[in-house]
């Protein structure tokens, strides 16, 4: 097959033809392999053509008050979603040396040598799937050959900007504030492994937003490497929130987690309401069935109708607190039975003020910490714990930076982007 591409340029526009002649014997998927190269060899060619739009005529210009001049139209390769693309720009340095600026990579919001449009596909890729299938892909979908190193370098580069401007950049959740009631935050860890510390605790934290009728209807993730104080992660979601609680001043803020003290001990400075998840209750119910009767069936009718009451009966935890510290007087309750017992007792003494599960119904508030225990496996296990994968910290920040934006709702990944497009990096 023979393929032959043709450029004209006339100031700013540009004219690409494209010629391609196919082999008599070619089958469907060659032909069509021929035509992607094709098109890749003149978005390459187009890509230069706009690229120059954004370099100067070669005049000196100042930048933050310091005159620098040109060295001369100079020579570089950018990639692009097409290949590499070369061409001739301006560099510019000062009169006594030191580091060159080129007004084209400011312009044109070029990243590590990367158009903008090909970082983005390549950090996409490497936030959903790992290095090897992400290469493959872009091999593959887009006959684009790259290395590994190269898809983590300019990940990085990506994650490096959302954790530069998180303070600075907010978005838009693309909900109509009068919809929303009330909004649930919630937090917890997940393990994942190091290289060198084995495994640690990765942090995860959702806002979410609900109608009156307990619709979720958006929710935005917070993802943060494993850290000794975790201080980087509570500073993130306290920013979150801030900008939430001055967006929707109007709702009631409620807290959903598991049993964790230090869980609720940070949650209780952000939210009016503390609900405990219902089925960790539910767990220490049925752990505590088996002092609570004495055959099996005797057990799970004690645990189905407890975890009713639980849920249905106002004041059950605190009518089941008391039936259990009954049962514990009991000399005939030993051993596991007794200690399961006893764990029971404390759980439901320590988070009684936080089990009010009718009001919950009644106000359609979520019972369960349901939402942040999906966050934890899909913005943490589905990419970082596959077989074989250890961590070292950066790399765990690049991939949940950039995983805590594609996930979260109201697109705010295409924001993400629309903010480089338009204030730079």
């Amino acid at each position: 097959m023979g393929t032959e591409v043709k450029v004209e340029k006339n100031g700013r526009r540009v004219k690409v033809s494209i010629e391609v002649e196919f082999a008599e014997d070619a089958g469907m998927l060659e032909c069509e392999t021929a035509i992607q190269d094709a098109l890749n060899q003149a978005g390459c060619e187009l890509t230069v053509g706009c690229l120059e739009r954004y370099d100067t005529d070669g005049s000196p210009i100042e930048v933050e008050g310091v005159k620098l001049t040109s060295k001369g139209l100079t020579p570089c390769s950018y990639q692009t979603p097409y290949g590499e693309a070369t061409m001739r720009r301006h560099v510019y340095q000062s009169g006594w040396g030191g580091t060159t600026y080129c007004p084209l990579e400011r312009s044109a919001r070029v990243i590590e040598g990367t158009t903008p449009r090909f970082a983005q596909m390549c950090a996409l890729k490497y936030a959903t799937l790992n290095s090897v299938l992400a290469q493959k892909d872009l091999a593959q979908s887009h006959r684009r050959s790259v290395s590994r190193c190269y898809l983590q370098d300019i990940s990085a580069a990506v994650a490096s900007i959302a954790q530069r401007k998180q303070q600075d950049w907010t978005y838009a959740d693309g909900v109509e504030r009068e919809r929303v009631a009330f909004i649930c935050v919630s937090i917890d860890g997940t393990c994942m492994l190091y290289c060198q510390e084995g495994w640690r605790t990765a942090m995860v934290g959702t806002v979410s937003l609900y109608d009156a009728a307990g619709e979720r209807l958006q929710s935005v993730y917070v993802g943060s490497p494993p850290q000794y104080g975790k201080d980087e992660f509570f500073a993130q979601m306290q920013r979150l929130i801030a900008v939430y609680k001055q967006r929707y001043a109007h709702v009631r803020w409620i807290g959903v987690a598991d049993g964790a003290k230090e869980n609720w001990s940070w949650l209780a400075d952000h939210v009016q309401v503390q609900v405990l998840d219902f089925w960790h209750a539910a767990s220490y119910l049925q752990a505590a069935s088996e002092a609570m009767g004495r055959s099996p069936q005797q057990r799970q009718e004690w645990f189905e109708q407890a975890r009713h009451q639980l849920k249905f009966e106002p004041a059950g935890a605190r009518t089941l607190l008391a039936r259990m510290r009954r049962a514990l007087a009991d000399p005939a309750v030993k051993g596991d039975r007794r200690a399961d017992l006893e764990r029971a007792i404390g759980y439901f003494a320590n988070n009684l003020s936080r089990m009010n599960y009718t009001d919950c119904r009644f106000h359609h508030w979520p019972l369960g910490s349901g939402v942040i225990e999906a966050a934890c496996k899909t913005l943490v296990k589905q990419r970082m714990c596959g077989a074989g994968m250890k961590w070292k910290h950066d790399g765990a920040a690049t991939v949940l930076s950039l995983r805590s934006i594609v996930l979260s709702g109201g697109d705010r990944w295409s924001q993400f982007w629309a903010k480089i497009e338009r204030f730079g990096v």
